[in-house]
């Protein structure tokens, strides 16, 4: 199945214990929520684009969860009844902006920073815990991580969710990111990877003029 540009694309903040600590913060005792723009959509392929109004861009690694059918207030067992596929995401994060806002829309959302692909991969359910994700950054492996391992487990994340806003085929749901992460650099090649799902590779470059 091919990736198609979301409706909407919902970030999960701080769902691995390590990353949080990297990152010198608390985990939160309910899932943190962000959204990001379509427009930061780009496929396997294409390239990332550093803006100038940040001087630390970010890559993380994180495994995507894409909605099959609308779901409102939905249980555990709804929600498993309700994903399409899986997809590897990199949610690109201008971190000094992030740090210096008390809301991260400006960081999280530039174009080019969601590359999603290379492909949406059903799912048997009893299997979304056995999924792994690796971030390479000029193929030196820089993220692990294991959804067995995240706070929040991928089920919580869609039920959640689908009590705060209704969840149309098609939307998206970043479910955070591992330890690893940092910073990107023009000439940089980025490849996140779930095993089963496929490699998304993005090159980076610092935008003209």
């Amino acid at each position: 199945m091919s990736v198609a540009r979301p409706g909407k694309i919902i970030g999960i903040g701080r769902n691995y214990r390590d990353h949080a600590a990297e990152l010198g913060h608390t985990v939160p005792a309910k899932p943190l929520l962000f959204l990001k723009p379509p427009t930061t959509v780009i496929g396997d392929g294409a390239a990332i684009v550093l803006p100038p109004e940040s001087q630390q861009v970010d890559f993380e690694g994180e495994i995507g969860v894409v909605i099959g059918r609308p779901l409102r207030r939905a249980s555990e067992s709804e929600a498993r009844a309700g994903i399409a596929g899986i997809t590897c995401v990199n949610d690109v994060t201008a971190r000094d902006l992030q740090r210096s806002e008390e809301q991260w829309t400006r960081a999280k959302g530039f174009d080019t920073f969601c590359p999603v692909g290379p492909r949406v991969v059903p799912m048997h359910p009893g299997r979304l815990d056995e999924l792994e994700v690796f971030c390479r950054v000029n193929a030196k492996e820089r993220q692990h991580g294991r959804a067995r391992d995240m706070v929040f487990s991928i089920l919580a994340l869609v039920s959640v969710v689908s009590h705060v806003m209704t969840l149309e085929p098609g939307d998206l749901i970043a479910t955070g990111t591992p330890a690893g992460v940092g910073p990107l650099a023009p000439g940089d090649v980025v490849e996140v990877e779930i095993p089963g799902v496929g490699v998304l590779r993005n090159r980076v470059v610092a935008e003209a003029g």
